[in-house]
């Protein structure tokens, strides 16, 4: 059985939360093995389409998915790429002591996610940017 095409906001929005939450949260602490927790649900859902967050938060949602406004599944899974990279290089550079690197990576992140949760999805703009590229230039390949 194929997935659906799209996911229901809410689902996207609780692992947008949690995103930002773990990394404030780690940021505030020190304790930098909270990056983690988003960390292994985005990889979960990239490599294995199952994302522990989201999971746990469908059972909470009151009416049938469809009925939810949907957030395109294939944008949602660029958007984990790019918050599963940055998690991972800000977590990989706290662990070397490269405090700086650290921050900037996970500041990129969670900018990233805030901006989502308010309304503009800067991975879905980076990815239309993207499929336009590439069209432009398969249509001017064919022109020749």
């Amino acid at each position: 059985m194929a997935a659906s095409p799209s996911i229901p906001r809410p689902l996207v929005r609780v692992n947008q939360f949690t995103i930002v939450l773990s990394v404030v949260a780690a940021w505030l602490t020190g304790i930098h093995a909270l990056i983690l927790i988003p960390l292994i649900a985005g990889l979960g859902g990239i490599l294995f389409d199952f994302n522990p967050v989201m999971r746990g938060a469908k059972v909470f949602l009151k009416k049938p998915m469809n009925e939810y406004i949907p957030e395109d599944r294939d944008d949602q899974r660029f958007n984990q790429l790019i918050a599963v990279f940055f998690l991972g290089s800000g977590y990989f550079s706290f662990l070397m002591g490269w405090t700086i690197a650290g921050y900037a990576f996970t500041i990129m992140v969670v900018v990233a996610a805030s901006v989502a949760i308010m309304g503009f999805c800067v991975g879905c703009f980076i990815r239309f940017q993207w499929k336009q590229w590439q069209y432009r230039r398969t249509k001017a390949s064919k022109s020749f």
